[in-house]
């Protein structure tokens, strides 16, 4: 039988706000364990909460670019249970009147548009974090991140694949970074992300019994831990089981799904009104005047790369999944003639150098005016694009600005005609078996030649210019 994958993802973005949701503590991420808490956000008796206005501003502001309806009346709730990461044993959330609903996100599948709803935008508190003990018997809990303002946000279950999550999961936080409502720095905490997946079989209404997943740090580890959990649903169905009900995590190292616990439901929480905290009550006004700060969004910003800047859909798609390369992009073009070579340049090594360092753009001492400066002394004739790799590696470590590379190591490329044509005599001399092959027609032989002369010359000689003195001795 053949089986539909049916996902809903559930995130959990944190909003930039300087202070909490409820009192004054700072959002700051680190410091010394429970430092960053007080009285009201760690729920001592007798504190009240106090909303903060900017959480609502900046949730409304999301749930405006994610193209939900904002309701006019919303209120907290209490989502009650116990754990030692919620002082209060009760957590404050939203849950029968959420801020937002009906919205959706337009991702790309084989070459075409799909709609993902949104089910829902809600506010909420974040928990502490618990540090586990490494040789078992204990765990230490951290009161910081009690209190943090977050939003969650609900897709409907129109997701089919794998792949397809995580394409909607790269699209949300583009467009959340667009909207400068989250940093959405992962390794911070700042988004998280919880599964929902199910089996049924093709062509059926029906859905399957779902599992949720848990415990996923990016959205690479989301994508294989839905690879993993389709193959194990499968395996069940095939042999005639039911699945079960469950929270799983996901581990890493092994590569597959564990048992947390039984599914929660809605009823598990005992939901009630927050008495603590009056209803939400918005104007048209209000959502209007939110709606004229949304700035330009992902899609609008790469329609117009490839009209202002002549770029390819594809140039054009990566250089604006990101903000902070976006931004990057431009502030370069500002400077430099030629937008297509800026792109090859961050599309290319930039963005390599991120993944191997698994860090954001503002993780690195690179600045624009540094790749500027670089394609500049390229243009120049000072360095060839060899070298220009080993500059612009060393920018990155370093900060350093180009020239400074370049005089420092010696990058300074060779372009004495006289020098290199007795670095090509001595090639040619040690290469009779390349010269011949060239002479009889082997056009791929003159490639050889020409990386010996490179080698030679440590990258430093001009490529044009060997290139031409080479052929004028061959022939």
């Amino acid at each position: 039988m053949e089986y539909e994958v049916v996902i809903g993802l559930e995130v959990h973005a944190e909003l930039s706000t300087d202070s909490k949701i409820f009192c004054s503590c700072t959002t700051e991420f680190g410091g010394d364990p429970n430092t960053h808490c007080c009285p009201v956000c760690l729920g001592l008796p007798g504190v009240l909460p106090v909303i903060n206005e900017k959480v609502i501003e900046l949730a409304v502001k999301a749930a405006l670019a994610l193209n939900c309806e904002i309701a006019e009346y919303s209120k907290f709730d209490r989502k009650n249970y116990f754990y030692p990461d919620l002082p209060k044993a009760y957590q404050i959330s939203q849950y029968d009147l959420p801020l937002a609903q009906n919205g959706y996100i337009e991702i790309e599948v084989d070459g075409k548009k799909k709609k993902i709803g949104i089910t829902r935008v809600h506010i909420e508190e974040d928990a502490g974090k618990l540090v586990h003990a490494e040789l078992g018997g204990y765990s230490l809990v951290d009161y910081n991140r009690t209190g943090v303002p977050l939003i969650e946000i609900v897709s409907e279950p129109d997701i089919r694949s794998p792949e397809e999550a995580r394409n909607y999961l790269d699209k949300l936080k583009s467009i959340l970074q667009y909207s400068e409502v989250s940093d959405c720095k992962m390794q911070e905490g700042s988004l998280r992300c919880d599964a929902n997946i199910s089996l049924r079989p093709k062509g059926s209404k029906e859905f399957g019994v779902k599992t949720e997943l848990k415990n996923m740090n990016s959205f690479r580890a989301v994508q294989k831990a839905l690879e993993a959990e389709v193959k194990r649903q499968k395996k069940i169905l095939e042999r005639g089981e039911r699945v079960v009900q469950e929270t799983l995590r996901w581990d890493e190292a092994r590569g597959v799904t564990v048992p947390m616990r039984s599914k929660e439901e809605a009823h598990d929480y005992r939901y009630f009104p927050e008495p603590d905290l009056p209803p939400v009550v918005i104007s048209k006004e209000y959502v209007e005047r939110i709606k004229s700060t949304l700035p330009e969004m992902p899609q609008e910003r790469k329609e117009r790369y490839m009209k202002d800047y002549n770029l390819p859909e594809y140039d054009a798609g990566v250089l604006t999944d990101s903000k902070a390369i976006a931004d990057f992009f431009e502030a370069c073009v500002e400077k430099y003639h030629d937008p297509k070579t800026v792109s090859n340049w961050v599309m290319g090594e930039l963005l390599a150098a991120l993944k191997t360092k698994d860090a954001e753009i503002d993780d690195i001492p690179l600045t624009p005016s540094h790749l500027v400066e670089m394609l500049e002394l390229m243009d120049k004739g000072t360095i060839s694009g060899k070298i220009a790799k080993t500059v612009f590696k060393e920018m990155i470590e370093t900060g350093k600005r180009p020239e400074q590379v370049v005089k420092e190591k010696g990058l300074v490329q060779i372009t004495d005609e006289g020098k290199i044509s007795e670095i090509i005599e001595k090639v040619i001399k040690e290469n009779p078996k390349s010269v011949e092959d060239f002479k009889n027609g082997k056009e791929k032989a003159i490639g050889f030649l020409v990386g010996q002369v490179m080698r030679a010359t440590k990258g430093k000689a001009n490529p044009q210019i060997v290139n031409k003195l080479l052929r004028e001795k061959l022939q």
